[in-house]
């Protein structure tokens, strides 16, 4: 197959995987892609590290993510898209009219590679690595994932966009975390109650908070999109 059918074949998947016909799901997608409403989840994350690490320590894992967002960010927006120049879906003269939108929301020119499947992964591995607690994992991953099926949802970028980005994201995620090992020593079993830590050292039961945030917001999401919709019908 060669680089021509590929995109063709990308172009069909995000025309199958693009839109809906209910307007919740818009609203919901539309809310779920903002950046500002997962605060509260890096928040929380945080609040895992500051709870069971010193001082030093969480300086340097907020200095390793803010290296991992910025590594994900700037070679997806700063050198890919400029680079590569790929249409978004929503800009592309051969599908734009077939891809469905909301609310008029386009994104900008290019979509090659997607920087939201970059941020996301990248954070999420970053933290899978640093926490190592599965139940995290799964709902971190899970997060990286809806965050980029509303991109895909929204018709901003292609399958393909969102898969290289999730690519480079996970590198800068696990590049972010060696580059913190370097400075601090994180692996720290914690012999006299090996159930209730990590093998890196995090209490089990601060993870809640992060669960409890997770869900909290996803409920915060679906209220904002019956608003959302209410607020289109007056």
């Amino acid at each position: 197959m060669d680089l021509q059918q590929l995109i063709a074949l990308d172009k069909e998947l995000l025309l199958q995987m693009n839109g809906s016909e209910s307007s919740y799901w818009d609203a919901f997608m539309l809310v779920a892609t903002s950046v500002w409403i997962w605060i509260p989840l890096y928040a929380s994350l945080l609040y895992v590290v500051a709870k069971n690490r010193n001082a030093r320590e969480v300086f340097f894992v907020v200095l390793a993510v803010g290296m991992v967002v910025l590594l994900a960010d700037q070679f997806s927006s700063g050198f890919c898209k400029p680079f590569f120049q790929r249409w978004r879906p929503t800009r592309d003269p051969e599908i734009m009219y077939l891809v469905d939108t909301v609310n008029g929301y386009r994104g900008g020119r290019y979509g090659f590679i997607s920087s939201h499947a970059a941020n996301t992964f990248g954070i999420a591995v970053f933290f899978l690595l640093l926490f190592r607690c599965w139940s995290v994992s799964l709902f971190l991953i899970a997060w990286a994932m809806l965050n980029c099926y509303t991109r895909i949802y929204l018709g901003v970028h292609f399958p393909g966009d969102i898969l290289c980005g999730t690519i480079w994201g996970c590198l800068s995620g696990i590049l972010g975390y060696n580059l913190f090992k370097c400075y601090v020593n994180c692996v720290r079993i914690n012999t006299n109650n090996p159930r209730k830590y990590t093998s890196t050292g995090f209490a089990i039961v601060d993870f809640d908070v992060v669960l409890l945030v997770m869900a909290a917001t996803l409920v915060v999401i679906t209220i904002l999109s019956f608003v959302y919709i209410v607020s289109l019908n007056l």
